[in-house]
């Protein structure tokens, strides 16, 4: 079989990664997966050429983009009518992308620093879900590095129990704003359509909400420490979690 001319560097758990690889399949760009755990994908994003040392990164011939909202654009220039992202309304479309932004900039670093506090300490959990889809020789290497690797990911994405604790209060905050938006009945945030806001708000709850139908599998609550399941089944309980869960039922493929 072929290889793909585009390929696709991820952190397979990370919420940012699952909005790049929710784009892409429903535009049907073509594309391989590469996934690396934390810190270890630094070496890979490095050899891409994206300039960071973030993911997801996507390389397709002499394009190389390091930020999803790029991957994003770049997957609805080449998705059917029927898939597109962005309204063609300028106006409409600008909207889009202002909640786009919103939704990356706050719900998804917020949702990740929680994420990572409440799960330190789990080496089982890590092990059984972390390493998915990624190289032989890192999933072996994991147990050695994990205590490292968590003291990097702590210092990298400024983590600690009280930054957490105002980060699920964004979190919660960014779920009322979309619960209210969606008071008035719309099936969408703009409305009767999909959009890049649906599915970016959709992906990026991923670290909060641990969806079923995840790009790759993530624990359920009765699996996650019982403070953690806690409030994973409270949001779940939300209208703008209720909503993210559909959009993951009826939306991703």
């Amino acid at each position: 079989m072929p290889r793909s001319d585009c390929t696709l560097i991820t952190i397979p758990i990370s919420h940012f990664c699952e909005k790049a690889r929710w784009a892409l399949d429903r535009a049907g760009v073509d594309y391989e997966e590469r996934a690396h755990l934390q810190v270890i994908h630094w070496l890979a994003v490095k050899r891409a050429g994206s300039g960071g040392r973030t993911v997801p990164v996507l390389v397709c011939g002499d394009v190389v983009l390091s930020d999803s909202a790029d991957i994003l654009a770049f997957a609805d220039a080449r998705a059917p009518a029927d898939k597109r992202l962005y309204p063609g309304d300028a106006e409409q479309a600008a909207a889009v992308r202002a909640l786009e932004r919103d939704f990356d900039e706050r719900l998804g670093p917020h949702g990740r620093r929680w994420m990572y506090e409440h799960m330190r300490g789990q080496r089982k959990l890590v092990k059984q879900y972390a390493p998915t889809g990624v190289p032989t020789w890192q999933r072996l290497g994991l147990p050695i590095a994990y205590g490292t690797v968590a003291k990097i990911i702590d210092r990298h994405l400024d983590i600690d129990a009280a930054k957490a604790a105002l980060s699920i209060g964004e979190v919660r905050a960014t779920f009322d704003e979309v619960g209210q938006r969606l008071q008035d009945g719309r099936r969408y945030l703009m409305g009767d359509r999909f959009t890049a806001a649906d599915l970016t708000f959709s992906a990026l709850t991923a670290a909060v909400l641990m969806p079923p139908q995840y790009g790759v599998p993530l624990p359920q609550p009765d699996e996650l420490p019982a403070a953690m399941g806690a409030v994973v089944r409270e949001l779940r309980g939300h209208p703008a979690g209720a909503y993210a869960l559909r959009m993951f039922r009826e939306q991703r493929r």
